[in-house]
């Protein structure tokens, strides 16, 4: 995990689901094999709406053409990201198309501890409304060891709460990783 991410931020609304994030269809590539597992970033975000609540403005696409990579490294969305079926291969595709992290105002549970048990990226919680204050393309840094999101463009910092005792599982790469660091498998 790295600790400083710097990149361009991809800002999406409220209720994301994991069939936005990875449309079932694109379920069928097997993430075991390298070959197929960059098509998860290929078609990661794929499903949210060309209109309303799901885009930012401008309907910016998140992954140009048939490109496999992003050239987001942030998504900041709104409340209840990840929402939907409890879809592993959500946040894998998110890191696949080149995520790092994900701060939004609040997440589904089961799409933050995927995040966290599969190592995939950093999942940070604001308790403001980013969304409105960030946009898309803005360049913006987050600090993983201060749990701040810092907009490159206009200087703002906003603070997000800590990882706790996510931090050390996520450093180690997920939680299998994590248990055989600390003698557990």
């Amino acid at each position: 995990m790295e600790k400083m991410i710097r990149g361009k931020a991809f800002v999406v609304g409220d209720n994301v689901d994991t069939d936005q994030i990875i449309p079932a269809q694109y379920l069928s590539y097997n993430p075991a094999i390298p070959e197929e597992r960059r098509y998860f970033g290929r078609y990661a975000l794929s499903g949210l709406p060309p209109e309303g609540s799901g885009l930012p403005e401008g309907n910016v696409p998140f992954i140009v053409g048939e490109a496999f990579r992003s050239e987001y490294a942030v998504v900041v969305a709104g409340r209840n990201f990840g929402c939907g079926s409890s879809r592993e291969h959500a946040p894998l595709a998110l890191a696949q198309a080149g995520v790092k992290a994900v701060v939004a105002q609040s997440y589904a549970r089961i799409f933050y501890r995927n995040s966290i048990n599969g190592g995939h990226l950093v999942p940070l919680e604001t308790p403001e409304r980013l969304i409105e204050k960030i946009a898309t393309g803005q360049q913006v840094e987050v600090n993983v060891e201060t749990a701040t999101l810092k907009n490159l463009n206009t200087g703002e910092i906003f603070q997000c709460a800590e990882l706790g005792e996510a931090g050390p599982i996520l450093a180690a790469g997920g939680i299998f990783q994590y248990a055989r660091q600390q003698g557990m498998l």
